[in-house]
């Protein structure tokens, strides 16, 4: 008998106008010791199904019909009394953002240990030694220690391993995670999916995953759940369904990934259009208006869950695709061996130092430490090329672009816009080519004024510069919104009444506003659904030709850099450590830091991600304003030696544009085959 088994599940959420069908019909089954994946866009469903089985529904929301039947019993039959004696004991839950599901003003210790006082009865002392127990289980440097931390004092990384020792304080029987590495660095993100999988098997624990990264679902997943519009799409194993994916909505979402290995597809496939509206009557296939293969019966009758004969697995298409690469994709081939004297360098980063004071006291405040952000970094980029910057969270690569357009000052070195320093001629000369450098933030709706309208945000630039009369830039604004694929009528709304991935092409669009020649872009599509990514970065390509624009990229996503980029900087706490072609980075990567990034990558290929070695991932970055002696990767490298402790590397070329700072290099063995790019 299943574990958990969902039997045509319906929930509705009750709206002053109506009500959205928010999960509709959904039927699975999840074993013991099974990890059962559920992916799909937002709006999809999928999250609304995992709190529809703990009953954590939004207010007006409930299950109008269905089961759900946990070890027998129907949950969606028991009051929320009943629910209390399943809902963290036997089920328990690692939501997706940390930081807005602890508390922060109790202490880790007292989180955790509340959990096992209600649950388990416990007095508080033994409450505490399960909270340090737990808290080891899931690899909490120095457990003990970390309980008298608020949340705020922890790493996301740290924050996430807190989340899932409260979840398995009380050793449930099922654990729902909903995108439980969403916002974590690569390197993290590895060590939390190492973490689930070993846990699952020591616990003999039942896990169900809700994410939109197939890169996740392949490497985890057992089963797979695709869902669209609130109805399951397609179910499969995980290795038939990236093998032979039968629904087009499933085709598309691996198509919008950008990949890690063969040539570079010129573009992107991007899913048109947006998820239905899913409050109103929906005829036929719901995924019809977006789907290339769309025909008439698609539109007027809606097809069933069903494995017809001939097929692994079952589906809802009456026209299924055949074979995963039958949408087609341009492949362009990059000149990666162009001379540095043939481009010409419009920014320059020339030994560049960012440092900033650590301070205490309430009164009179005293100096009692450096962060050391940013150390002796150089590096140019190019007129019209794309410059990625790679890294985790705290290795200054967002301090590095706040430098390079302004927005932060430099504590040593120069950086030098069209062969003039825009460090060393004072604030005068940085205004001037301020309109000449943009920055576009990482999250649009914290960067975007929420009192403004969309016109008054695009139009700011334009008013601070004296540029244009109003008419003139109410034209601009018109202009723009149409570039980033957006209606002029967008003009007179909020920033709240977008999607994430409008948002970002708001954000986008300002700073297009002012017709700049260099465009920093700090982990533009971080936050956003895969589909909605590749739309945005093939947005990104086409203004790039258009407006002859420079970009420097700034991501922890190692697939979209390849796809966007020309050059690439690896950094690490503060210093460079290997720059190079996109083909150095990804298939002659000399650094093993390069090498641990590349790695823990995960990639949507089941037998990929099932033969990678667990535990290339070795610990967390150092603080910055204690940096380990010599090169500061030596504390997580496998190869490090007594000379890595005394020295720091200098840079070796091992190409016309490739260095690393390394005294160990990793042998010339390319990641990747090499594949001719054909077209």
């Amino acid at each position: 008998m299943p574990l958990l088994e969902i039997n045509d599940l319906h929930t509705n959420i009750r709206l002053r106008k109506g009500e959205v069908r928010a999960v509709d019909g959904v039927s699975f089954e999840v074993n013991v010791g099974q990890t059962v994946g559920l992916v799909g866009e937002s709006g999809s469903g999928k999250t609304m199904t995992g709190m529809s089985i703990l009953g954590l529904l939004p207010t007006g929301g409930y299950i109008s019909q269905g089961q759900v039947l946990y070890d027998g019993v129907d949950l969606a039959k028991l009051s929320q009394t009943e629910m209390r004696r399943y809902r963290g004991k036997e089920i328990a839950m690692v939501f997706q953002d940390p930081m807005t599901s602890l508390n922060p003003v109790l202490t880790i210790g007292d989180q955790i240990s509340e959990t096992a006082r209600l649950h388990l009865g416990m007095n508080k002392t033994d409450a505490e030694s399960r909270a340090i127990e737990v808290l080891s289980l899931v690899g909490m440097p120095n457990p003990k220690e970390r309980l008298t931390y608020f949340p705020h004092q922890l790493s996301g990384g740290l924050r996430q391993r807190v989340m899932i020792a409260m979840a398995l304080t009380c050793d449930p029987k099922l654990l729902i995670l909903d995108e439980p590495t969403t916002a974590l660095d690569v390197t993290i993100q590895a060590q939390i999916l190492e973490l689930l999988e070993d846990l699952k098997e020591r616990l003999s624990m039942a896990m169900i995953l809700v994410t939109h990264d197939m890169g996740v679902i392949a490497g985890r997943a057992d089963e797979v759940v695709v869902m669209y519009a609130g109805k399951v799409a397609e179910f499969a194993t995980s290795t038939e369904l990236f093998r032979a994916p039968y629904h087009p909505y499933t085709e598309a979402l691996l198509a919008s990934i950008p990949p890690l290995e063969g040539a570079i597809p010129e573009r992107l496939y991007s899913i048109p259009g947006l998820p239905p509206d899913l409050s109103t009557e929906l005829i036929g296939c719901r995924f019809a208006p977006r789907c290339r293969y769309v025909q008439d019966r698609c539109r007027i009758e809606e097809p069933e869950l069903d494995a017809p004969d001939g097929y692994s697995h079952p589906f809802t298409c009456f026209y299924p695709v055949s074979a995963p690469d039958r949408i087609p994709v341009s492949i362009t081939r990059r000149d990666q061996a162009a001379s540095k004297t043939d481009r010409e360098a419009i920014i320059e980063v020339d030994h560049v130092v960012k440092e900033y004071p650590v301070t205490k006291g309430a009164l009179v405040q005293r100096k009692i430490g450096t962060v050391k952000a940013v150390t002796d970094v150089t590096f140019s980029v190019y007129r019209g090329e794309t410059f990625g910057i790679v890294g985790e969270s705290g290795c200054g690569k967002t301090t590095t672009g706040s430098m390079i357009v302004g927005l932060e000052g430099v504590t040593a070195g120069d950086i030098r816009f069209k062969g003039k320093s825009i460090v060393k001629n004072g604030g005068s000369h940085l205004k001037s080519v301020r309109r000449d450098l943009q920055f576009m933030f990482q999250d649009p709706y914290a960067s975007l004024d929420p009192r403004m309208r969309v016109k008054d945000i695009l139009s700011e630039p334009l008013v601070i510069h004296h540029l244009g009369t109003q008419r003139e830039r109410d034209a601009t604004v018109a202009r723009l919104l149409r570039e980033v694929g957006l209606s002029p009528s967008a003009a007179d709304r909020y920033p709240h009444e977008f999607s994430g991935g409008q948002r970002q092409r708001i954000g986008l669009a300002r700073a297009l506003a002012l017709q700049p020649e260099v465009i920093v872009a700090d982990e533009p599509v971080s936050a956003l659904d895969v589909s909605i990514r590749s739309q945005v970065l093939n947005l990104m390509k086409d203004l790039q030709q258009q407006h002859n624009l420079t970009y420097i990229i700034i991501s922890h996503d190692l697939s979209v850099v390849r796809f966007m980029a020309d050059r690439i900087a690896v950094m690490y706490l503060g210093r460079l450590v290997e720059l190079g072609t996109e083909a150095d980075i990804f298939q002659r990567a000399k650094h093993p830091y390069t090498h641990m990034l590349l790695d823990a990558v995960p990639e949507a290929n089941p037998e990929v991600e099932k033969a990678k070695e667990h535990g290339t991932v070795r610990g967390e970055i150092p603080s910055a304003i204690t940096p380990p002696s010599g090169c500061r990767f030596r504390t997580r490298c496998a190869y490090a030696q007594e000379r890595c402790a005394e020295e720091s590397p200098e840079y070796t070329q091992y190409g016309v544009e490739h260095y690393a700072a390394c005294f160990f290099p990793m042998a010339h063995a390319p990641r990747f085959a090499e594949v001719e790019a054909v077209g």
